[in-house]
């Protein structure tokens, strides 16, 4: 069995089916920061990685677990007009 390289932006997953991705490695430290797929941070020490029995796996097509947010939190609400003056710098960009 060979063993996985962490990697920042690699996501992994452990046999209990725990889904994370590597978001910093300490060199000097011999750490790896992991991130959940709930969004909590971990940290394994470099020496206990090859011993996590790891999966490399595709980014989930839901990544949106560790947002913590409701999906009716960031569909946009539309309850007030814009401020007078207000433009959005890309409407322009059709008509160049």
């Amino acid at each position: 069995m060979t063993t996985l390289s962490p990697a920042i932006g690699r996501w992994f997953q452990r046999p209990n089916g725990t889904l994370f991705e590597v978001v910093a490695i300490d060199e000097e430290g011999a750490t790896v920061e992991v991130q959940q797929f709930d969004g909590t941070i971990d940290e394994f020490d470099m020496e206990a990685w090859p011993k996590l029995l790891l999966v490399e796996v595709a980014a989930p097509e839901d990544w949106s677990g560790s947002l913590d947010m409701d999906p009716e939190d960031y569909v946009g609400k539309k309850d007030k007009e814009e401020p007078i003056g207000y433009q959005d710098p890309l409407s322009f960009l059709d008509k160049l």
